[in-house]
């Protein structure tokens, strides 16, 4: 009797167990069900999405002006759908009832995906923003600035990306972010102390770049009166090549706080002179005329505007006169103005103007 009952019980618990794992096994499947039916959910929205921006996204991008939102659209379009199937993947880890340590490494891995894939559609949506506003400097300012600003902007984007993305997952796993924001700003400080003239040379060099006093291949004149032609700008220092072929490196601190003249701005036409002086017995027309003849010979010399003289002032020894005449590019100015002076010098000569040497006259009196 006691045997029967025994074995009774023993039954029941069997029982019971049984009922219990097919209960558990039942509410595994219905959960692992939900799970898969929210991710196949929306891996169809992600092809529909797919479909939806390679259908009727160029249709609605043909309004623009612009072919920037075209390149945008079909650089993100993959990244795009991935995200959403990778948000279906989070959603249903989220839901299935899994142990808090599995369930946080595992919704935590497929957030830090996510938020790549979030960073690379901010990155090429902006790649492609820099690379058409590099277009359009080249074709209004000439190529040079776009080498120099983009390379730049492209990297202040990266680092304000990640140390975005970064912010964005260390605050999902709930670690204070206002101590490591702390940090970072007492060693910026830390930095930029130690660092201030490294900083105000490559703060200079982005103003440089943004104003564009000078750029590259433009003959500038410095204030202590160094002068050449530019050959880089770059974000510590700017590299001149002088007339005697020679390197010269000035920080960009000192440009952007001293005075020069652009040789090259607002084109490349310059304007030069030649003073000579004549005897004073000389006829004043005839000497103009025949200096704007001269001038009219040289074919480097422009005729709009035509070259001109003038009668400037009453020197000691000789009447002095000064021709004024353009050149189509600078780098003519100094052949040209050796051309000029041969030949006035030649027809000078031919005409019987003189150029008299500077004379001093010492009358002595005699004392009685």
């Amino acid at each position: 009797m006691l045997f029967s009952r025994g074995s009774s019980v023993d039954r029941l618990l069997e029982l019971y167990r049984l009922q219990e794992t097919d209960s558990l096994y039942l509410f595994w499947m219905k959960e692992v069900l939900v799970a898969l039916l929210i991710f196949a959910s929306f891996w169809i929205l992600s092809r529909v999405v797919h479909w939806f921006l390679l259908t009727w996204g160029p249709r609605f991008t043909s309004f623009t002006a612009t072919d920037l939102d075209d390149r945008i659209l079909g650089r993100v379009t993959p990244l795009v759908a991935l995200l959403v199937v990778f948000a279906g993947l989070y959603y249903a880890i989220r839901y299935l009832p899994l142990p808090e340590k599995g369930h946080l490494a595992a919704s935590g891995a497929v957030f830090i995906v996510n938020v790549a894939i979030l960073t690379m559609i901010a990155y090429r949506s902006t790649d492609e923003l820099l690379s058409w506003y590099a277009a359009r400097l080249s074709q209004r300012h000439g190529e040079g600035l776009d080498r120099q600003l983009i390379p730049l902007a492209e990297k202040l984007v990266s680092i304000f990306l990640i140390c975005t993305a970064l912010i964005i997952v260390l605050k999902h796993f709930n670690y204070d972010i206002l101590s490591l924001v702390t940090a970072l700003g007492i060693g910026s400080l830390a930095i930029g102390l130690a660092a201030k003239d490294t900083l105000a040379n490559m703060i200079s060099g982005f103003t440089l770049m943004i104003d564009r006093p000078f750029r590259i291949g433009d003959r500038i004149h410095l204030k202590d009166g160094h002068w050449g032609d530019v050959t880089d700008i770059g974000l510590r220092t700017t590299k001149i090549k002088t007339i005697d072929n020679t390197l010269l490196v000035i920080p960009n601190s000192d440009l952007c706080n001293s005075t020069l003249i652009n040789q090259a701005f607002p084109d490349v036409r310059a304007k030069g002179n030649v003073k000579i002086g004549v005897d004073y017995g000389s006829d004043v027309e005839q000497v103009k005329n025949i200096l704007t003849t001269v001038a009219l010979e040289i074919p480097e010399v422009l005729h709009d505007p035509p070259p001109d003289a003038f009668f400037m002032s009453f020197g000691e020894s000789a009447l002095q006169m000064t021709l004024f005449f353009w050149v189509d590019d600078y780098t003519k100015l100094v052949p040209v103005t050796d051309k000029l002076n041969t030949l006035i010098i030649r027809r000078f000569s031919e005409a019987g103007v003189a150029i008299p040497y500077p004379t001093q006259t010492v009358y002595l009196q005699k004392e009685e």
